[in-house]
């Protein structure tokens, strides 16, 4: 279970998750320097100027200002429920292998039980408009690799996470559960179809979120939540993708950090295959059941579970989507990011870019913008494979 800390002490670790304009890396770097966040916000203007604008560095030496505040007690609030925990940076049950990510989380609110994101875990992942067939194998393969030992981690979205989450639950209390990381606040189920779903995780699994209670869904709160589902995971099952999708983003950050891609195969018409067979062809794992994928990654725990005693639940349907889930779909991406970018802040961007590797913070002092508008201009980009994210972290322009 989370380490017990005071209120005081798990205030200062909200507040320093909340206090706007203070970015992960700039926070980070704080604790790197000061220790504990109560430490941060016990130093001095002068002293935080040493790594802060003049602005931000007199703001953390006051006390919160009152909308702050109010943010906090509603936090502190939500925490005394017993089933509600908060995993910080300096907790020692925070997962170990989010640690290996160049970014992790400075603090996970999880709904649910916390022992389950330190387990031997899985991620399967795909389209939202996906093909009943495809629900149907997100479904049986979660079932199965569940009753093997393997928690299943998603995204809660329509589709194949969806399905993914209700074939690991269907492995009954024998199973391994399953984790949804969440794109909103832990307070919201997103998109509202899920929340009986979503009931159901924080009963027998875990809903996690890095995100604050109240925030909404963005597009660009996506691969953010992606990083997670694949930072959790020993491997990720991507079952249909198009070509440029989220999924394909939840593989590369796989890959990227050690984790074995398998992917399922499919018809060679169908537009949510190609996805799948490009990483095929990249080096991802062709699989066509839960046994070649145990084949790869030795069974945690054996069950009697066999994977054809797995079937479809009604509920496994195709499903129609919402818009701000439709963000990572292709084929309405464009569309999206057109009514909702400012084309100025694509261009300040590239601007503050140029081509050579740029790391967050000094991409943000440069091109002058918001912490949201910047993460959400560098997902359009990086969706449109104008700029990548390197391993290290750091974003650099993709010459044309």
């Amino acid at each position: 279970m989370p380490m017990n800390l005071s209120s005081d002490e798990t205030a200062a670790w909200i507040r320093l998750t909340l206090e706007p304009d203070l970015g992960p890396a700039q926070a980070r770097l704080l604790l790197s320097v000061y220790g504990l966040p109560q430490d941060i916000f016990s130093q001095s203007t002068m002293q935080l100027m040493k790594h802060l604008d003049t602005r931000l560095a007199s703001r953390l030496a006051q006390e919160p200002d009152e909308p702050l505040q109010d943010r906090i007690n509603t936090t502190l609030s939500w925490l005394s429920d017993p089933n509600h925990h908060l995993l910080t940076l300096a907790d020692p049950t925070y997962p170990s292998q989010l640690l290996e990510m160049h970014d992790p989380p400075l603090m996970l609110y999880v709904n649910g039980r916390p022992e389950l994101l330190s387990a031997p875990t899985l991620a399967i992942v795909g389209a939202r408009s996906a093909t009943p067939a495809g629900q149907a194998n997100a479904h049986d393969f979660a079932r199965f690799l569940a009753g093997h030992g393997w928690c299943i981690t998603s995204g809660l979205a329509s589709g194949i996470d969806a399905a993914a989450h209700q074939g690991a639950l269907k492995a009954g209390p024998q199973g391994a559960s399953t984790i949804a990381v969440l794109a909103t606040g832990i307070d919201l189920v997103y998109p509202a179809r899920n929340r009986s779903l979503a009931h159901d995780i924080a009963e027998h699994g875990a809903l996690v979120s890095e995100f604050p209670l109240g925030q909404k869904a963005m597009p660009y709160h996506f691969p953010k939540r992606n990083r997670i589902v694949a930072g959790l995971s020993r491997g990720v099952v991507v079952v249909e993708a198009a070509v440029q999708s989220g999924s394909l983003i939840t593989a590369r950050l796989s890959s990227e950090l050690g984790r074995e891609v398998f992917a399922i195969p499919g018809s060679i018409h169908s537009p949510l295959s190609k996805g799948c067979h490009t990483l095929i062809r990249q080096g991802a794992k062709l699989v066509e059941s839960g046994e070649h994928i145990l084949e790869e990654l030795r069974p945690p725990a054996q069950t009697n579970l066999s994977f054809n005693q797995a079937h479809i639940d009604p509920v496994v349907q195709r499903q129609p989507r919402d818009d701000a889930e439709n963000s990572e779909d292709n084929s309405f991406k464009t569309q999206l990011f057109d009514t909702t970018i400012n084309h100025n802040d694509i261009s300040a961007v590239l601007d503050a870019m140029g081509y050579d590797p740029i790391s967050f913070d000094v991409l943000q002092q440069r091109s002058l913008l918001s912490v949201s508008n910047l993460n959400q201009a560098l997902s359009v980009l990086e969706l449109q494979g104008h700029v990548a994210r390197l391993p290290n972290g750091q974003y650099q322009q993709q010459r044309a």
